[in-house]
Formats: structure tokens, sequence, C-alpha cells
């Protein structure tokens, strides 16, 4: 037996993506972003409207960033959701955190975020199912602290994921399987 539920943004988990960019001043501004996936593997869709002080900064600089949100600065990530970079101009510095320049791209990356996509704003869709911003990702950072031999170990960027049925965050530390090995096994 199944239970009907109300529609809303269901699909769980949801990813909280930290979308930074400089503001007119050079100051930095960060927002929270649940509705973001990757289009392929270098391109970036992020569903966000113009309004949003991120989308207009994205459109004057021609970057951003996108920084995967961890458990260990959760309150701070929650705080870039309910807090508009629109209302208030000091809205990072507010928060604590810490940024440096983007290796590649005329955007800041958040120090304590562990993992963090560069990219370059490629064009603002906008449409009768959706709008937002494309991204080509064209550099990848990983916090030191997150890699092991060479690589990064997902279960220490301790990833937080947002579900829109309880409006509760989760993490996202536990590797329960192999991609494209596991399911080998059903096949004949």
């Amino acid at each position: 037996m199944r239970t009907k539920l109300n529609i809303t943004e269901g699909i769980f988990p949801m990813p909280v993506l930290m979308v930074a960019t400089y503001n007119e001043d050079g100051s930095v501004n960060v927002m929270n972003a649940a509705w973001g996936t990757m289009q392929e593997r270098n391109t970036v869709a992020l569903n966000l409207t113009e309004t949003h002080k991120t989308v207009k900064n994205i459109k004057a600089r021609g970057a951003f960033t996108v920084s995967i949100a961890d458990a260990d600065h959760l309150v701070e990530a929650d705080y870039f959701g309910v807090e508009s970079g629109n209302r208030v101009s000091d809205k990072f510095a507010r928060s604590g955190l810490t940024a440096s320049k983007a290796e590649t791209v005329d955007a800041p990356v958040i120090n304590e975020f562990p993992l963090c996509l560069e990219c370059e704003f490629v064009e603002y869709q906008s449409g009768k199912y959706g709008c937002g911003v494309i991204g080509r990702v064209v550099n990848v950072t990983a916090d030191e602290r997150v890699m092991v031999n060479g690589k990064i170990d997902m279960s220490l960027v301790n990833a937080i994921a947002f579900d829109p049925y309880t409006q509760g965050y989760y993490k996202v530390t536990e590797r329960v399987g192999e991609a494209f090995k596991d399911g080998l096994q059903l096949k004949k």
C-alpha cells in the first residue's frame, strides 16, 4: 500500500549547493541552492530566478563557484538560504566564513566548504518549465582534509542533502556500493 503525499520538490536527496559570486564592490555573496545538477560532465544547471542577487552577479562577472555544503557548516549554509544578498550587503561577512579568489574564474572559493567547482557563465535560460543559470565547469578543487592517497574521499566531505518533504538536512557520508559494478551480478 502507498500513501498519497502533497506535490513538492520531491526528489530526495537534493544537493545543498553554495553558489558564490562577487558583488559590484568586490565583496563576496553566497546563496544556498538546492535546485541544481550536472547536465553533462562539465556543465552545471542551477534553477535560480533572475531576482536573486547571485544571478545578477553571475551575469555581471561571467563566473561563479559551486561548493558542496558540509555538516560542519550547516548553520552558515542554511543562513545563506534564509538571508538575501538583495537585503543584506554584508551577508557573507556575517557568516564568519572566509574566501579566496578562484584559480580560473572571477569568483570566490569559500575556504571552509570541502569541494568547489569553478564555473564560467554560459547562459541564462527562462521558459515555461523553469529558469536557470548554465555554467561550464573549468576547474574543481578539494580541501586536502578530504583527500586520501590523491583521491577525494566522499565520506570525509561530510556533505549534506536537503529533504523537501520534511524541510530537513541529512548527512551523506557512507559508501554503500560500487556504481556500474554491483548491478552486473544481475546481468546474464
